[in-house]
């Protein structure tokens, strides 16, 4: 799956919006590009879970690409 976030600015948001997603799946794949303002991730959490995490950290995402 993939989100665009576009509040994320620096690498303290990349911690959080990477904790976020690790709460409702400790095994989750997350891979953050800061300049697209896109963060992928594999994981058995469903998009609307994560978005939930994101948005509930301050972080609204909305889903871009869903495999």
């Amino acid at each position: 799956m993939q989100f665009h976030v576009e509040n994320m600015s620096c690498g303290s948001c990349v911690k959080h919006i990477t904790q976020a997603i690790a709460a409702i799946d400790p095994n989750a794949k997350v891979d953050v590009n800061i300049a697209d303002k896109k963060v992928t991730v594999d994981s058995v959490a469903s998009a609307q879970d994560i978005e939930a995490a994101l948005a509930e950290d301050g972080y609204p995402a909305r889903v871009i690409e869903q495999v």
